[in-house]
């Protein structure tokens, strides 16, 4: 098992290009994104990496925590 979903008719789909439109980045314009760190004295340190102006709800949803040893560089990886 290969681990992704199959369509109910085991039909293969083709791969979409995301989608682009006048108010959504492309892949030329990342999203920004900010950092918000969190340091622990007995667990490794995480990170939690959400869009900058996003509040309430959205940002409860839009929102991924990582340990920091995980974290890295953007340039360093280019």
């Amino acid at each position: 098992m290969s681990g992704r979903p199959q369509p109910a008719d085991d039909a293969v789909s083709e791969p979409r290009s995301p989608s682009t439109g006048p108010d959504q980045p492309g892949r030329t314009d990342p999203p920004a994104l900010e950092l918000a760190l969190v340091r622990y004295a007995d667990r490794p340190d995480r990170c939690t990496i959400h869009p900058p102006d996003a509040t309430g709800v959205e940002r409860m949803s839009t929102w991924i925590s990582v340990d920091r040893t995980l974290v890295v560089d953007a340039a360093s990886m280019r």
